[in-house]
Protein backbone atom coordinates (compact mmCIF):
# COMPACT_ATOMS: atom_id res chain seq x y z
CA UNK A 1 0.00 0.00 0.00
CA UNK A 2 1.34 3.42 -0.99
CA UNK A 3 1.52 5.87 1.92
CA UNK A 4 0.20 9.37 1.27
CA UNK A 5 2.74 12.21 1.25
CA UNK A 6 1.03 13.78 4.27
CA UNK A 7 -1.42 12.18 6.68
CA UNK A 8 -3.74 14.42 8.69
CA UNK A 9 -5.66 13.43 11.79
CA UNK A 10 -8.32 15.90 12.90
CA UNK A 11 -9.87 15.85 16.36
CA UNK A 12 -13.24 17.58 16.45
CA UNK A 13 -16.59 17.72 18.21
CA UNK A 14 -18.36 18.22 14.88
CA UNK A 15 -17.05 15.75 12.28
CA UNK A 16 -19.96 16.50 9.94
CA UNK A 17 -18.48 19.92 9.16
CA UNK A 18 -15.69 18.22 7.20
CA UNK A 19 -17.90 16.05 4.98
CA UNK A 20 -18.70 18.65 2.32
CA UNK A 21 -15.28 20.29 1.93
CA UNK A 22 -13.46 16.94 1.76
CA UNK A 23 -15.78 15.59 -0.92
CA UNK A 24 -15.41 18.53 -3.31
CA UNK A 25 -12.82 20.23 -5.51
CA UNK A 26 -9.05 19.74 -5.20
CA UNK A 27 -9.05 18.27 -1.70
CA UNK A 28 -11.29 15.44 -2.87
CA UNK A 29 -9.02 14.81 -5.86
CA UNK A 30 -5.91 14.84 -3.65
CA UNK A 31 -7.47 12.18 -1.40
CA UNK A 32 -8.40 10.02 -4.39
CA UNK A 33 -4.86 10.37 -5.79
CA UNK A 34 -3.46 9.44 -2.35
CA UNK A 35 -1.48 12.66 -2.12
CA UNK A 36 -3.04 13.19 1.30
CA UNK A 37 -4.91 10.96 3.71
CA UNK A 38 -7.23 12.23 6.42
CA UNK A 39 -8.67 10.72 9.58
CA UNK A 40 -11.59 12.54 11.23
CA UNK A 41 -12.02 11.69 14.92
CA UNK A 42 -15.06 12.58 17.01
CA UNK A 43 -13.84 13.80 20.39
CA UNK A 44 -17.21 12.89 21.89
CA UNK A 45 -16.43 9.19 21.42
CA UNK A 46 -13.63 9.60 23.97
CA UNK A 47 -15.81 11.42 26.49
CA UNK A 48 -16.41 10.18 30.04
CA UNK A 49 -19.55 8.85 31.67
CA UNK A 50 -22.89 7.88 30.16
CA UNK A 51 -23.21 11.27 28.45
CA UNK A 52 -19.71 11.21 26.96
CA UNK A 53 -18.69 14.39 28.75
CA UNK A 54 -15.82 16.27 27.08
CA UNK A 55 -15.86 19.60 28.92
CA UNK A 56 -16.31 21.13 32.36
CA UNK A 57 -16.55 24.48 34.12
CA UNK A 58 -13.31 26.48 34.43
CA UNK A 59 -11.55 26.54 37.80
CA UNK A 60 -11.67 30.04 39.26
CA UNK A 61 -15.02 30.76 37.67
CA UNK A 62 -15.85 32.53 34.44
CA UNK A 63 -18.12 31.98 31.45
CA UNK A 64 -18.30 28.96 29.20
CA UNK A 65 -16.84 25.50 29.39
CA UNK A 66 -13.31 24.12 28.91
CA UNK A 67 -12.33 20.97 26.98
CA UNK A 68 -10.97 18.41 29.45
CA UNK A 69 -7.27 17.51 29.39
CA UNK A 70 -7.87 13.83 30.10
CA UNK A 71 -10.37 13.44 27.27
CA UNK A 72 -8.13 15.21 24.78
CA UNK A 73 -5.14 13.14 25.88
CA UNK A 74 -7.04 9.89 25.54
CA UNK A 75 -8.12 10.83 22.01
CA UNK A 76 -4.62 11.84 20.95
CA UNK A 77 -2.96 8.75 22.42
CA UNK A 78 -5.44 6.45 20.67
CA UNK A 79 -4.86 8.20 17.34
CA UNK A 80 -1.08 8.07 17.68
CA UNK A 81 -1.13 4.40 18.69
CA UNK A 82 -3.20 3.48 15.65
CA UNK A 83 -1.30 5.80 13.31
CA UNK A 84 2.09 4.35 14.19
CA UNK A 85 1.06 1.10 12.55
CA UNK A 86 1.35 2.97 9.22
CA UNK A 87 3.18 6.25 9.80
CA UNK A 88 6.83 6.56 10.78
CA UNK A 89 7.95 8.73 13.67
CA UNK A 90 5.52 10.86 15.64
CA UNK A 91 2.97 13.44 14.52
CA UNK A 92 3.29 17.19 14.68
CA UNK A 93 0.42 18.24 16.94
CA UNK A 94 -1.27 21.59 16.30
CA UNK A 95 -4.00 23.19 18.39
CA UNK A 96 -6.18 25.64 16.46
CA UNK A 97 -6.54 28.43 18.99
CA UNK A 98 -7.05 32.24 18.79
CA UNK A 99 -4.08 32.69 21.14
CA UNK A 100 -1.70 30.94 18.74
CA UNK A 101 0.67 32.49 16.23
CA UNK A 102 -1.07 33.88 13.16
CA UNK A 103 -0.89 31.60 10.15
CA UNK A 104 1.08 32.84 7.14
CA UNK A 105 2.44 31.37 3.93
CA UNK A 106 5.87 30.77 5.43
CA UNK A 107 4.36 28.60 8.17
CA UNK A 108 2.19 26.78 5.61
CA UNK A 109 5.27 26.03 3.51
CA UNK A 110 7.10 24.67 6.54
CA UNK A 111 4.18 22.44 7.54
CA UNK A 112 3.85 21.07 3.99
CA UNK A 113 7.14 19.23 4.57
CA UNK A 114 5.72 17.26 7.50
CA UNK A 115 4.64 13.64 7.06
CA UNK A 116 2.03 13.43 9.82
CA UNK A 117 0.01 16.31 11.27
CA UNK A 118 -2.65 16.21 13.98
CA UNK A 119 -5.06 19.16 14.06
CA UNK A 120 -7.06 19.73 17.24
CA UNK A 121 -10.14 21.85 16.71
CA UNK A 122 -10.68 23.90 19.85
CA UNK A 123 -14.15 24.78 21.10
CA UNK A 124 -16.06 26.55 23.85
CA UNK A 125 -13.69 28.61 26.01
CA UNK A 126 -10.68 26.61 24.89
CA UNK A 127 -8.83 23.53 26.10
CA UNK A 128 -7.18 22.79 29.43
CA UNK A 129 -3.73 24.40 29.41
CA UNK A 130 -2.14 21.27 30.87
CA UNK A 131 -2.99 19.31 27.74
CA UNK A 132 -1.42 22.00 25.55
CA UNK A 133 1.67 22.15 27.75
CA UNK A 134 2.25 18.40 27.56
CA UNK A 135 1.06 17.33 24.12
CA UNK A 136 0.78 20.26 21.71
CA UNK A 137 3.77 21.22 19.56
CA UNK A 138 2.38 24.58 18.51
CA UNK A 139 -0.78 26.69 18.55
CA UNK A 140 -1.97 28.40 15.38
CA UNK A 141 -4.57 31.11 14.78
CA UNK A 142 -6.00 31.95 11.36
CA UNK A 143 -6.53 35.60 12.27
CA UNK A 144 -7.38 38.15 14.92
CA UNK A 145 -11.06 37.30 15.18
CA UNK A 146 -13.15 34.68 16.96
CA UNK A 147 -15.00 31.78 15.33
CA UNK A 148 -17.44 29.32 16.89
CA UNK A 149 -14.82 26.58 16.88
CA UNK A 150 -11.61 25.28 15.37
CA UNK A 151 -13.20 23.28 12.56
CA UNK A 152 -13.05 26.02 9.91
CA UNK A 153 -9.48 26.97 10.91
CA UNK A 154 -8.57 23.28 10.63
CA UNK A 155 -9.94 23.25 7.09
CA UNK A 156 -7.99 26.41 6.28
CA UNK A 157 -4.79 24.79 7.48
CA UNK A 158 -5.56 21.50 5.74
CA UNK A 159 -6.24 23.19 2.40
CA UNK A 160 -3.32 25.63 2.52
CA UNK A 161 -0.83 22.87 3.37
CA UNK A 162 -2.18 20.33 0.88
CA UNK A 163 -2.04 22.64 -2.12
CA UNK A 164 1.75 22.88 -1.79
CA UNK A 165 2.17 19.13 -2.23
CA UNK A 166 3.56 18.32 -5.71
CA UNK A 167 0.72 17.01 -7.87
CA UNK A 168 -2.05 18.76 -5.92
CA UNK A 169 -2.41 21.51 -8.52
CA UNK A 170 -2.47 21.00 -12.27
CA UNK A 171 0.40 23.43 -12.78
CA UNK A 172 3.29 23.99 -10.39
CA UNK A 173 3.45 27.62 -11.49
CA UNK A 174 -0.03 28.25 -10.06
CA UNK A 175 1.22 27.81 -6.51
CA UNK A 176 4.50 29.62 -7.10
CA UNK A 177 2.92 32.79 -8.49
CA UNK A 178 0.12 33.33 -5.98
CA UNK A 179 -0.28 36.03 -3.37
CA UNK A 180 2.10 35.82 -0.40
CA UNK A 181 4.58 33.67 -2.31
CA UNK A 182 8.12 34.90 -1.79
CA UNK A 183 9.89 36.71 -4.63
CA UNK A 184 13.31 38.34 -4.87
CA UNK A 185 13.43 42.13 -5.16
CA UNK A 186 16.73 44.00 -4.98
CA UNK A 187 18.43 40.92 -3.56
CA UNK A 188 15.99 40.27 -0.72
CA UNK A 189 12.98 38.00 -0.38
CA UNK A 190 9.68 39.85 -0.31
CA UNK A 191 6.06 38.67 -0.21
CA UNK A 192 3.80 40.26 -2.82
CA UNK A 193 0.09 40.13 -3.57
CA UNK A 194 -0.88 38.52 -6.85
CA UNK A 195 -1.25 40.65 -9.98
CA UNK A 196 -4.73 41.43 -11.44
CA UNK A 197 -6.06 38.87 -13.90
CA UNK A 198 -8.44 39.16 -16.87
CA UNK A 199 -10.29 36.86 -19.25
CA UNK A 200 -12.79 37.10 -22.13
CA UNK A 201 -14.51 39.26 -23.22
CA UNK A 202 -11.78 41.78 -24.03
CA UNK A 203 -14.21 44.61 -23.20
CA UNK A 204 -16.73 44.60 -20.35
CA UNK A 205 -19.05 47.55 -19.72
CA UNK A 206 -16.57 49.97 -21.22
CA UNK A 207 -13.54 48.48 -19.43
CA UNK A 208 -10.85 46.92 -21.65
CA UNK A 209 -8.21 44.32 -20.94
CA UNK A 210 -4.73 45.95 -20.75
CA UNK A 211 -3.18 45.85 -24.22
CA UNK A 212 0.05 44.31 -22.97
CA UNK A 213 -1.80 41.09 -22.08
CA UNK A 214 -2.97 40.75 -25.68
CA UNK A 215 0.48 41.36 -27.17
CA UNK A 216 1.86 37.81 -26.95
CA UNK A 217 5.15 39.22 -25.63
CA UNK A 218 5.60 37.06 -22.56
CA UNK A 219 8.71 38.86 -21.36
CA UNK A 220 6.89 42.20 -21.30
CA UNK A 221 3.80 40.57 -19.81
CA UNK A 222 5.87 39.18 -16.92
CA UNK A 223 7.42 42.59 -16.30
CA UNK A 224 3.96 44.17 -16.29
CA UNK A 225 2.69 41.57 -13.83
CA UNK A 226 5.64 42.10 -11.49
CA UNK A 227 5.03 45.85 -11.51
CA UNK A 228 1.30 45.37 -10.87
CA UNK A 229 2.01 43.00 -7.96
CA UNK A 230 4.35 45.54 -6.41
CA UNK A 231 1.86 48.37 -7.00
CA UNK A 232 -1.02 46.43 -5.41
CA UNK A 233 1.12 45.38 -2.46
CA UNK A 234 2.20 48.97 -1.79
CA UNK A 235 -1.43 50.06 -1.93
CA UNK A 236 -3.18 47.25 -0.02
CA UNK A 237 -0.53 45.59 2.14
CA UNK A 238 2.52 47.85 2.59
CA UNK A 239 3.38 45.87 5.71
CA UNK A 240 4.46 42.94 3.53
CA UNK A 241 7.21 45.02 1.96
CA UNK A 242 8.70 45.61 5.39
CA UNK A 243 9.03 41.90 6.15
CA UNK A 244 12.44 40.27 5.92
Amino acid sequence: MTIAKIHFDIITLFPGIFVGPLSESLLSKAIKKNLISIGIHDLRSFGTGPHRKVDDRPFGGGPGMVLKADVLAQALKAIVKKGRLIQKGKPHVIALDPSGKTLNQQKVSSLSKRKWVVLISGHYEGMDQRFKDKFVDEEISVGDYILSGGEIPSLVLLDSISRLIPGFMAKKESAESESFSSVSIDGRHTKLLDYPVYTRPTEFEGLKVPEILLSGNHYQINLWREKQSLKLTRKKRPDLLKSK
